[in-house]
């Protein structure tokens, strides 16, 4: 059962990554089967996960302090499972939306536990090692379901939605192999502990590490059109780099924390700054696959960071609550990504996206001097309480 404990951990986080964009590959068989439908309607199927995710993460926080995880993870599996297979019988885009409204719900219950039950098995390098691998196996879940979907996909439009399946092994999983907890609870003699304002800003470093990545993904097709580079395919596949980037450094998370120590986060970010100056400037398929695999190298390295700095903050008792407002503020941070990246660049008058990545790149740099600033200042300040 030990030996089982680590793949069964990092399979729950890979259930949730699938969530939404897993049938995208369907969704203009979605459209064409569905002609009276909104389009709003049908781009719904994709972010109405999302719009349940965010609260459901509190509720599976809250419900982590009266029952043991292993059933809040089992009860989220189940419904995951159940919505997301279900959808394939629905006959209208009403019910449809419902089911994957539903399936939100379920992913908002598993998706802070995978992060948890790391912080709760384990510690030091092993707990960075793992967020490490967590983040690489979901990067490779992501792939294989897309590629799979991609090929159902060729069968009918209800095909894909039987990716969800995959739930049915990470329930028999968490059933046979995660150890039943007893839920942490606050003793009633001590007053509850206010949440660090620490963890806020790093749940609002997640939103807006996640607001500048997601800028690949919604904005890569019109960047190749408008630079007369490539379409569509082409977009894909550049994509896809994002993720390859993330798995290296994932991977070797641990390596790369002795090697870069207290700046392996400002690097990152300084990674990433260069990376979205690269796209604004070149013209060079190349160098755009290059640049694209950094910012998701540095995005690989950031998250699990993020997460464990912010649990390293607080007491056990309380880290389903700051996994649960880290986890909700990177959705915000991609929703609000074409959004704001949008609004910035038609204020400014410049519509292009080589236009919005420079702004990304300079952003960055300014938050990388902001950091370096902040640690010189921290550093003098102590040195001079020392003194």
């Amino acid at each position: 059962m030990k030996r089982m404990l680590k793949p069964t951990i990092i399979s729950i986080s890979m259930a949730t990554v699938m969530a939404g964009a897993a049938i995208s590959p369907a969704l203009g068989l979605i459209a064409a089967n569905f002609p009276e439908a909104n389009p709003v309607m049908i781009k719904l199927i994709l972010t109405a996960p999302s719009l349940f995710i965010i609260p459901f993460t509190f509720i599976s926080s809250w419900l982590t302090s009266k029952i043991p995880k292993r059933t809040v993870a089992l009860i989220g599996l189940f419904i995951y499972v159940v919505a997301g297979v279900g959808a394939q019988f629905t006959n209208t885009i009403e019910m449809l939306l419902a089911f994957r409204f539903i399936l939100g719900a379920g992913v908002g219950l598993v998706m802070p536990l995978g992060i948890t039950l790391i912080s709760d098995h384990f510690a030091g390098r092993e707990q960075v090692k793992m967020m490490g691998y967590n983040s690489a196996f979901s990067n490779f879940g992501g792939i294989i379901t897309m590629m799979l979907a991609g090929y159902l996909a060729a069968i009918s439009w209800r095909a894909p939605f039987n990716v969800y399946l995959m739930g049915v092994v990470i329930f028999i999983m968490v059933f046979l192999f995660l150890p039943k907890d007893i839920p942490h609870t606050q003793d009633k003699g001590i007053p509850r502990s206010k949440m660090p304002l620490m963890v806020f800003g790093y749940a609002a470093a997640s939103a807006g590490i996640m607001l500048v990545y997601y800028s690949v993904a919604t904005n890569m097709a019109l960047y190749l059109e408008q630079s007369n580079i490539g379409g569509s395919a082409l977009a894909g596949t550049v994509i896809s780099f994002t993720t390859v980037g993330g798995m290296i450094t994932s991977l070797t998370l641990i390596q790369l924390q002795d090697i870069l120590k207290s700046y392996i986060m400002p690097i990152s970010i300084l990674l990433m700054g260069v990376a979205f100056t690269g796209l604004a400037l070149s013209h060079s398929v190349p160098l755009i696959l290059a640049c694209t695999c950094i910012i998701g190298f540095g995005q690989g390295i950031l998250f699990p960071i993020i997460n464990v700095k912010a649990l390293s903050l607080v007491n056990p008792l309380h880290s389903d609550r700051v996994i649960a407002i880290v986890s909700s503020s990177i959705f915000i941070g991609q929703f609000s990504s074409p959004l704001l990246l949008d609004g910035i660049a038609s204020l400014a008058g410049f519509p292009t996206i080589r236009f919005q990545y420079s702004v990304i790149g300079i952003a960055l740099g300014i938050a990388v001097l902001l950091i370096i600033l902040f640690k010189v200042f921290r550093k003098s300040k102590v040195s001079a309480i020392e003194a």
